[in-house]
């Protein structure tokens, strides 16, 4: 096969460059090298096809996919890695430059986007009959730059070059209909590769175009703006993710696009059906699922209802009955911001009949409440449809089969707290289905030297595709293991702190402790706490020079969305207070803070390898789960966390000694907030008021933005809104506490510190979204593997 590959890669490259391979660029190189990986799977990507429709399916419905560069996973997961760095050096050429010439897939943002991907790639590896839906967003959410500290926001043209590993299918292209216009909806296929398997999968995404992409007559009239403005209208919708919703055009755009995949896709689900089963419709249900990831994608089941109901002359009954067997709702978050609910005017406007079946959906849930006896304020805080808006999450709740949080405490806060009055009624629908993410990517492939040492210790690379097998081996930990674990870290962080020199231009100590928080930035979150603890150690050394401070490197990675000022405020902090340390001689030799701009998958590959300290600090009950911890305990980073989300099966997986907990707990926390006052502490706990006066004193400029003083404000008066709703200031002492002793224990006992590590790394197998994928197909989507010939 190697002489055959080598050929078609040489024909792919010199195809797209026009030139002999030895004289093509890298990017012309990527371009043919990925296109000769999609030709090597053809065959096996038509079979599975075939093979999966000709059966019961499950599709997962969702508005963000984070997939991350496509080529190296490929070429992993189908063993050519070596066979195409063979080929690339005999012309010339380099695999590892060419690998960074790949943008990455602009297709998600955070956590609920690089979940989906993971799935997908379980889904594939298992061979499960699982289809993506999605759009396929021309810029994504936004290039990230920083100018003076801010976050600025700026297109992120990652098709501008092509992107091979999608595939144009305009001959299955669907029409969806709003009242003020009709768009085509063209599906772009991204084959999904498993690991040592032959099954290719699918990630379909929709992308919007006009009936007419030109008005000719328009042109010739000399109205040239009007010539393309009914296309740039409709191409709007698959322009950006999560469009700015702050205005009420941009809330009918999000719901435009909502709308707009959900539609394609069901309309590409029934018609396969009725290809392969018939007309009859009744038993839809029976060969597909479909699971809604989050709210966003709830207009399915509106949309399913008028499908069933125009086009195909079903009746009420038996439409929501087919409904209500199809449909399984994840839910994402205990948050009131990310229930969404939208005007109903919104929907008068740009879809009337999908209005008029809510507004149905509405009637005859009010009546059933009626008859089951609730009150009437219980059905009116339930109902589908409650003071002029549609409640999404109540949708879901209604029509779904069923309902699952994404770790075990948030699934219990779910029928507790926010769908409690969902879980009397229906217990029965609710389930947990802890996350969990890929080894593939998030191991075996951005830790190659771990992954080395895990096929030596268990004698085979078995645990790529169980990464249970690893607890076996936590007893065969020894001094051995420990120092090259050690040894694996310190290389790790060396081409860390190189690629870091590269690309922020900011030099850093491989010996440093690499503590690390890189997610999406939310208040809940609580990144402005890691600020506050980085502040204060910086005024603790510089009163006490002769403070003994273990070397560290404080590593944060975020997009604050663009509409949301008091996020992108903390970061604007973040930025100033690196900007204080790293150019103060004093102490920017033992502390350094690294804002790594633009964050996505690409920089988590190198970040996650390198940290020691992995930080998982949201408030209590806030957090539904977490992927990012699962990836920094697999690869060895100690978890420096409250009890919330994931946190509390990692604390249970690798016991108390080896991570770092600290913090009020859900449970606590009414109690505390209930006479919370944040100023006590700010008087009472040393060294707080220091750090809080420095927002507003003039210590740290915000270039007279107003948003240090908004900050501050929000966390000590109550009359401006509820003080310190994150309780930032309550868990303050408790953090510094444990972050000073994980900081100490690193550098006291690096045996014992490796110790916690290898335990991590071994007890991380109930956290490989394998397992996830496998609880959801046998417990919500009843489907099996169906691996190809």
């Amino acid at each position: 096969m190697t002489d055959t590959w080598s050929n078609a890669v040489v024909s792919q490259v010199r195809a797209v460059s026009g030139r002999p391979a030895k004289a093509s660029t890298p990017q012309e190189v990527w371009a043919g090298l990925s296109a000769a990986v999609v030709d090597h799977i053809a065959d096996d990507w038509a079979s599975t096809d075939r093979t999966y429709k000709a059966g019961r399916m499950e599709h997962y419905f969702s508005a963000e996919f984070l997939m991350g560069r496509a080529l190296l996973n490929n070429l992993s997961n189908l063993g050519l890695v070596e066979q195409a760095r063979a080929s690339l050096n005999a012309f010339g050429q380099n695999l590892s430059e060419v690998l960074e010439e790949e943008p990455d897939a602009a297709l998600g943002n955070g956590g609920l986007g690089r979940l989906a991907a993971c799935f997908l790639d379980s889904c594939a590896t298992l061979d499960l009959p699982v289809y993506g839906y999605g759009i396929l967003y021309r810029y994504g959410l936004f290039k990230q730059l920083f100018e003076n500290g801010f976050q600025t926001e700026h297109p992120d043209s990652w098709m501008e070059e092509g992107y091979p590993f999608i595939v144009r299918r305009q001959e299955e292209q669907r029409l969806v209909s709003y009242a003020d216009m009709t768009v085509r909806a063209i599906p772009y296929d991204m084959p999904i590769t498993g690991y040592g398997t032959k099954n290719v999968n699918t990630l379909r995404l929709w992308k919007a175009e006009p009936l007419e992409e030109f008005d000719y007559d328009a042109f010739n009239s000399q109205r040239f703006t009007d010539a393309i403005v009914e296309r740039e209208h409709v191409m709007d919708i698959s322009r950006v993710l999560y469009p700015n919703d702050t205005t009420y055009e941009g809330k009918v755009l999000r719901v435009r696009q909502q709308y707009f995949f959900c539609s394609a896709s069901l309309q590409d689900i029934v018609a396969n059906y009725i290809e392969k089963h018939g007309s009859d419709l009744r038993g839809l249900s029976d060969f597909n699922a479909i699971q809604l990831n989050d709210t966003h994608p709830v207009l399915a089941i509106p949309e399913l209802m008028r499908l069933l109901l125009d086009d195909y002359n079903m009746g009420w009954e038996e439409a929501w009955e087919v409904v209500t067997k199809t449909f399984a709702y994840t839910n994402h978050t205990v948050l009131a911001e990310a229930l969404e609910t939208w005007e109903m005017g919104i929907f008068d406007r740009i879809f009337p009949r999908i209005a008029e079946i809510v507004r149905e959906i509405d009637r005859r849930f009010r009546l059933e409440m009626a008859e089951r006896g609730l009150d009437q304020g219980t059905i009116d805080y339930m109902a589908p449809v409650s003071g002029g808006r549609a409640h999404m999450a109540w949708i879901a709740c209604y029509a779904s089969y069923s309902i699952n949080g994404v770790a075990a405490l948030h699934t219990e806060i779910l029928k507790r707290d926010t769908l409690a009055q969902w879980y009397a009624i229906w217990p029965e629908r609710f389930n947990n289905k802890t996350n969990g993410v890929t080894p593939r990517r998030w191991l075996k492939q951005c830790n190659p030297r771990l992954a080395a040492l895990l096929d030596e210790v268990t004698g085979s690379d078995e645990w790529v595709k169980d990464l249970s097998v690893l607890s076996e081996y936590t007893s065969a930990g020894n001094d051995d293991i420990y120092r090259r674990l050690g040894e694996i870290k310190a290389a790790n962080k060396a081409d860390f702190a190189n690629w870091i020199a590269e690309r922020e231009g900011i030099k850093i100590d491989p010996e440093a402790i690499y503590d690390v928080q890189i997610k999406r930035l939310h208040e809940y979150k609580r990144q402005l706490l890691n600020a506050f603890y980085i502040l204060d150690l910086y005024f603790r050394m510089k009163q006490d020079p002769s403070l003994q401070v273990p070397k560290r490197v404080f590593i944060f990675g975020a997009k604050a969305a663009p509409g949301y000022i008091r996020a992108k405020a903390i970061i604007k902090l973040i930025n100033t207070i690196a900007e204080l340390v790293n150019n103060d001689s004093d102490v920017n030799e033992t502390i350094k803070v690294v804002f790594v701009h633009n964050y996505n998958v690409s920089p988590a590959e190198h970040i996650i390898p390198a940290a020691d300290v992995s930080e998982q600090i949201s408030m209590a009950g806030k957090e539904a789960s977490g992927t990012s911890n699962m990836k920094f305990m697999m690869n060895g980073a100690l978890t420096m966390g409250t009890l919330d989300g994931a946190n509390v099966e990692i604390l249970d997986a690798v016991g108390d000694e080896n991570a770092y907990i600290f913090g009020a707990t859900e449970d606590e926390l009414p109690a505390l907030k209930r006479d919370y006052d944040p100023r006590w502490h700010m008087d009472n706990v040393p060294g707080l008021r220091r750090v809080l006066d420095a927002l507003v004193d003039g210590t740290l400029d915000d270039n007279g933005s107003g948003w240090f003083y908004d900050l501050h404000r929000s966390l000590l008066e109550p009359s401006y809104e509820p003080a310190d709703v994150y309780y930032v200031l309550g868990d303050f002492a408790a953090y510094r506490e444990a972050k000073d002793r994980m900081a100490h224990d690193h550098d006291a006992d690096p045996l014992g510190w490796n110790r916690k590590v290898w335990v991590n790394i071994t007890r991380s197998g109930r956290f490989s979204s394998d397992r996830t994928i496998s609880d959801y197909a046998r417990e919500v989507w009843k489907i099996k593997g169906e691996p190809i010939a």
